[in-house]
């Protein structure tokens, strides 16, 4: 019977947990800030993982893209972190990469809400200007 996961997604789920761990309690530099780990991707060999993470509260892509750069930096300490807490014949190395779909999204949410209340502004003026109409009819 096949596997209903396979063994690199298995991996990736082991290192998202401990790098979730890792990093706040070891990587104290001022600069990161709080890291969400949206999503590892680690290669079907098991040799590399790319890391997906955004900042939470940080608007600022440039500093976001800074606190990578740290990230990046700091990855060959990670990796040994991680080789030491899970037990692989060989840990994958580690790249991190900012991942913007969180803030698109946000943005994205926003643009609908003004649209969609714009919308019902002019829906109400239009059954105002409606009503008004039929009112002058009458007289």
């Amino acid at each position: 019977m096949a596997r209903e996961f396979k063994r690199a997604d298995r991996v990736a789920d082991a290192v998202q947990r401990c790098l979730a761990q890792a990093i706040p309690r070891e990587v104290r530099d001022p600069r990161i800030g709080m890291i969400n780990i949206n999503s590892v991707v680690i290669a079907k060999d098991l040799t590399t993982a790319k890391i997906y993470v955004t900042l939470v509260g940080e608007p600022d892509a440039e500093r976001c893209i800074a606190s990578v750069k740290i990230l990046n930096k700091t990855a060959t300490f990670l990796r040994s972190i991680v080789g030491k807490e899970l037990t692989l014949r060989s840990c994958p190395r580690l790249f991190f990469y900012y991942d913007e779909s969180s803030v698109r999204g946000q943005h994205l949410s926003h643009l609908i809400d003004r649209a969609v209340a714009a919308d019902q502004a002019h829906q109400a003026a239009g059954a105002a200007e409606t009503a008004s109409d039929s009112d002058a009819d009458e007289v």
